[in-house]
């Protein structure tokens, strides 16, 4: 058996490490030059996608709009037997109607924060007309995690 199979999380890992480990996602677009342009993010994950938000003039934003092809990383543990992690290769789709943004921005704070959505704020809601929302919906998908080796392979 190849190493990459024994680390392999499950479906079900992969779905509690995401939704319950990790709370910051590395986004990666490419930005006009064709450079990787990564910044950190927060996240939900949704019917098996993962969600963001924005502002609409954000380079983020403005690569995913240009180029659709995103990766997308998120990272735990600090020695090698401890790291476990998923990468996501995916299209990314922006949306910037006001009430879609709203309504995904209080379901990803809700998320983080792991209850219920945040209370309805006029200023916070006004915010969210500068916002959009990036969706990435997977076509690969990496996972890792180093727990699973027997402790004389690292």
């Amino acid at each position: 058996m190849n190493r990459q199979s024994q680390i392999k999380m499950t479906s079900e890992e992969r779905d509690k490490f995401l939704s319950e480990k990790a709370r910051t996602m590395m986004l990666c677009t490419i930005d006009k030059d064709g450079f990787p342009h990564a910044v950190a993010m927060a996240y939900m994950m949704k019917d098996g996608c993962v969600y963001m938000t924005s502002f609409k003039k954000a380079q983020k934003v403005v690569n995913a709009r240009r180029n659709p092809k995103v990766a997308v990383m998120v990272e735990t543990g600090t020695a090698y037997n401890e790291l476990k992690g998923v990468m996501i290769r995916g299209r990314c789709e922006v949306f910037d109607d006001p009430d879609e943004v709203w309504k995904i921005m209080r379901e990803i704070r809700a998320f983080q924060e792991g209850g219920t959505p945040a209370p309805a704020s006029a200023v916070v809601q006004a915010r969210a007309k500068k916002r959009a929302v990036l969706k990435i919906t997977p076509e690969k998908i990496t996972s890792w995690d180093h727990s699973k080796l027997p402790p004389d392979t690292y």
